[in-house]
């Protein structure tokens, strides 16, 4: 088995000679999985990003996930988040090879994304209830990065000297990020990523995350990614600001935390995931202008 083409060109452009022999390796690494974990492996999942994902069952026919990627911080880190979450509204992770960078995890069954079976109001409250679930207080000596880290990302932006990126946006969320940070009233350990795709269905009833990035802060910042995800196609601005209202109503009221703080940590994670695009060569001019919306409802 070899990584699909796209996941493929992902990995040797964001690791390049690093992805690249990984990719080479891929094959050993397959057969230590099945040899170690005693499993066999189906084809991969579509619409794979950094990782190869795998589904297959074990020797005793429970249904598993193999997760192999390129060994980094980042998979360290979920690895940590789902050991820290432990099943908890989280998929369980069964067992973790740090050299290999594999994780075996408990499927996730029936798995169908959240967006696929709830309107999006329901979508926003399901998604709540995880977030709350998932609010973890931060284990002693724990290593999980903070999200002023994760934000030194807008530091890096060569937009800042050569005008590429836009320096006001950088600038604006910088001064929201600082002002943010100083007026946290709690930290925890938040999955990081709970978009839609992020969020399945679980028999017999209920929903459970994937792919948790595992980042310690302050609890509004979790909306973000759900926020700027699934937005229907061919809406005008105004159309957008109050599609986000909608959201914003149901997560204040439903996570207890004001709706235009709210819409201030989700302007941040779009210039954040904008930046996050533009290192790796992607789209990120229409991320951008979402962030310049949600600063507007976070100015009202």
């Amino acid at each position: 088995m070899i990584a699909p083409d796209a996941l493929a060109d992902t990995i040797a452009r964001v690791h390049a000679d690093r992805g690249r022999r990984w990719l080479a390796a891929l094959p050993a690494l397959l057969d230590h999985c099945r040899r170690r974990w005693l499993i066999t492996l189906d084809a991969p999942f579509d619409d794979l990003s950094y990782n190869l994902v795998i589904p297959g069952r074990t020797a005793g026919n429970m249904e598993v996930v193999l997760k192999l990627g390129v060994p980094c911080n980042e998979l360290e880190n979920e690895a940590r988040a789902l050991m820290l979450f432990n099943g908890a509204a989280c998929a369980r992770l069964l067992e973790y090879d740090a050299i290999a960078g594999a994780l075996l995890l408990e499927r996730v069954s029936p798995g169908l994304p959240v967006h696929g079976v709830l309107d999006d109001a329901e979508a926003a409250r399901a998604a709540a209830v995880l977030m709350r679930k998932l609010r973890h207080d931060p284990p002693d000596g724990h290593r999980f990065p903070s999200l002023a880290e994760w934000f030194r990302a807008l530091q890096r932006l060569p937009g800042k000297d050569d005008g590429t990126f836009p320096r006001e946006i950088i600038a604006r969320a910088e001064r929201t990020l600082l002002d943010l940070l100083a007026s946290a009233e709690l930290t925890v350990i938040l999955h990081g990523d709970l978009h839609h795709a992020n969020i399945l269905s679980s028999s017999p009833g209920g929903w459970m995350a994937i792919d948790p990035k595992g980042v310690c802060g302050d609890p509004g910042y979790e909306v973000g990614s759900f926020m700027i995800n699934r937005l229907p196609a061919g809406m005008s601005d105004f159309e957008t600001i109050d599609f986000f209202n909608r959201r914003l109503s149901i997560f204040e009221h439903e996570l207890n935390i004001d709706r235009k703080r709210l819409a201030r940590w989700a302007f941040c994670h779009a210039v954040l995931s904008a930046a996050w695009s533009f290192e790796e060569s992607l789209e990120w001019r229409d991320t951008i202008h979402l962030a310049l919306l949600l600063n507007q409802l976070s100015e009202q």
